[in-house]
């Protein structure tokens, strides 16, 4: 994938038909129901296995992990097997961070048998005691009939459970907001999150923008955050019904934060550092209808493929334009989504049941790519798109979870203010461990590679006060009267037990997506790893004189500021100008600690150790 992706970058597209073309097929060669491929005779009856219309359709089997769990019936059950069934879902929504999907009327190795309408009602009533059970609501998806040599028509159902986490975390997924200027990003955010539709002019992404001169030109240039909420029983949860983001926060179960992005290329930069530092879960890419693959697009399409960030497309202002318009747009994003460079199986939504097989084929298969057509003025699909994003399960399992929080603390520093009466604040995210309100955590590197003591006072998680953050999650932590202009983005906090590896010289295996010459050894980039975003030099290339567009080569790389703090393995993306490249980081030129030290910020005075 790497040496293609400069396809993306470079501006030069394969020709339609070389793509991994083909039926979209779901886990185990199954085609999803309500998808674009497969018979129209086995539509309704979900997934199938093979072509022969008297064969039973199947899921694939059963597995003992994840949060997907299958039924054959559920009625009357004994006491012993009612304990039972509430234990296997306590375990099912534990793997699900607080969600879990059951199918009612399959059996444990796939296959849709189906249940009459007595049974179905019945088996509900008890999946519903459960859930009361555990503390937790069901929602029907859907319910799709299974008709084969039967004469009583019997249904499979399809049933979220979900539940607020024991520990009162909501469940949050990130999401990247992408696309070309003009496109409708900000705008399609504003309806989602404030409830109204827009004007047509660009009222609803009003209230997004941080500074005048974006409302002015009505383009976004920083980065900004807002939140969705959806409640235990799968209905949206917004500012249409909740005065401040401390509400949505109290009523909601799962929470989406869409992260705001720039389209204009000239904030590039911006826009990298939001995919690299802000760890998102999923992207939403923008395309506006009208004017299709313009711009910044595929520069951005190709910057979630090289960090690996799942991505989902939506064409917006739909209102604008014919049919005949979206349909071309269509046609020619699955064109660039099936070449090599890209390898996805494009999946449009057009039902609910399309949104419901998007969001569970889209989260298990990392080639399949839903479509959106939309607008945000007339109001068309966007249900389709607020019951993807309600179903869209984490990409981390539980025990992933786990394995992160018992990790020392390390927090990136993202973004700096200074907050009246509270003193100096920082946000971002929480890469590892568990960060308390009141504890004692060393931040650096400073420009001379020194850390420096502070105490954690206080944590807000979207706006809302919270005593405990845990590894994933983004909040922002008031750091009382810590002298600000000590610090800078791209410092991280980390446990004082960590002894933190910082240098300023280190080695990546990259491969140049594009550049317009030759890329030789004193060639000056900007290197971004995670949340550090600072220029370096190219020291040595391994092996060759020069890089060419596509080739391979390990790099060892100088920063020409101060040091960073960088781990090995991590993702890598430079650029300068027209050249970009990817990589990760393979070895470093650590600085000890006996140089770098520790240091107490003391106020006006400084006091080294």
């Amino acid at each position: 994938m790497d040496s293609r992706v400069s396809e993306l970058f470079g501006g030069c597209c394969r020709p339609a038909g070389c793509g991994a073309g083909g039926a979209l097929r779901g886990r185990g060669g199954a085609a999803p129901g309500g998808g674009s491929s497969g018979s129209k005779a086995k539509k309704k009856n979900g997934r199938s296995r093979g072509g022969k219309a008297n064969n039973p359709p199947y899921l694939p089997p059963e597995a003992e992990d994840g949060n997907i769990e299958y039924k054959l019936k559920l009625v009357n059950p004994s006491q012993y097997r009612f304990e039972h069934l509430v234990t296997q879902m306590k375990w099912r929504l534990q793997e699900g961070r607080g969600e879990a999907v059951y199918q009612i009327g399959v059996e444990d190795n796939g296959l849709l048998v189906g249940l009459s309408e007595e049974e179905m009602r019945a088996s509900l009533k008890t999946l519903r005691r459960m859930a009361e059970k555990v503390g937790a609501d069901i929602t029907v998806l859907r319910e799709r009939e299974v008709d084969y040599d039967s004469d009583v028509p019997r249904k499979i159902t399809e049933v979220l459970v979900r539940k607020v986490p024991d520990n009162q975390q909501f469940l949050d997924l990130r999401v990247a907001v992408l696309g070309n200027v003009d496109s409708g990003k900000s705008t399609l955010l504003g309806v989602l999150t404030q409830g109204e539709l827009d004007n047509g002019r660009g009222r609803a992404r009003l209230n997004l923008f941080r500074h005048l001169h974006e409302i002015q030109s009505g383009r976004t240039s920083s980065i900004s955050f807002e939140i969705l909420g959806f409640n235990s029983k799968g209905e949206v949860v917004n500012y249409s019904d909740s005065r401040t983001a401390e509400e949505i926060c109290e009523s909601s179960s799962k929470m989406i934060t869409f992260i705001d992005l720039a389209g204009h290329h000239k904030y590039l930069k911006t826009t990298i550092f939001g995919l690299t530092s802000y760890c998102p879960d999923f992207a939403m890419l923008v395309v506006s209808a009208n004017t299709g693959i313009a711009g910044t697009t595929r520069e951005h399409l190709g910057l979630a493929m090289a960090l690996k960030v799942p991505f989902f497309i939506v064409i917006s202002k739909v209102d604008l334009c014919s049919k005949a318009t979206v349909e071309r747009t269509v046609k020619q994003l699955e064109r660039i989504l099936k070449q090599p460079g890209c390898n996805k199986l494009p999946l449009l939504v057009n039902s609910d049941d399309d949104a419901v097989t998007a969001a569970q084929q889209f989260a298990q298969s990392p080639n399949i790519t839903p479509i959106f057509t939309l607008s945000s003025v007339s109001g068309e699909n966007l249900d389709l798109l607020k019951v993807f994003l309600n179903i869209l399960p984490p990409l981390t399992n539980s025990k992933e979870q786990e394995e992160l929080m018992q990790q020392l603390t390390e927090f990136q520093v993202d973004e700096i203010y200074t907050v009246p009466e509270v003193g100096t604040v920082v946000g971002g995210t929480l890469s590892s461990g568990i960060c308390r309100e009141g504890e004692n955590l060393v931040v650096g590197p400073t420009d001379d590679g020194k850390f420096l003591r502070l105490k954690v006072c206080s944590i807000q998680r979207n706006r809302s006060a919270c005593r405990v953050l845990r590894a994933g999650q983004a909040a922002t932590l008031a750091l009382g009267p810590f002298d600000r202009s000590l610090l800078r983005k791209g410092m991280v906090m980390v446990s004082p037990e960590m002894n933190p590896t910082i240098c300023s010289v280190f080695e990546a295996e990259i491969v140049l997506l594009f550049h317009a010459t030759t890329f030789r050894k004193g060639f000056q980039v900007t290197v971004h790893v995670g949340n550090v975003r600072q220029t370096a030099i190219v020291e040595k290339i391994h092996g060759k004189d020069k890089l060419r567009t596509g080739e391979k080569a390990v790099v060892r790389f100088r920063f020409i500021k101060h040091p960073e703090y960088l781990k090995i393995g991590a993702k890598l993306l430079f650029r300068e100008g027209v050249t970009k490249g990817i990589g990760h980081v393979t070895d470093l030129q650590a600085i000890t600690t006996k140089e770098n030290g520790l240091e107490e910020s003391l106020g006006p005075g400084q006091l080294s150790f």
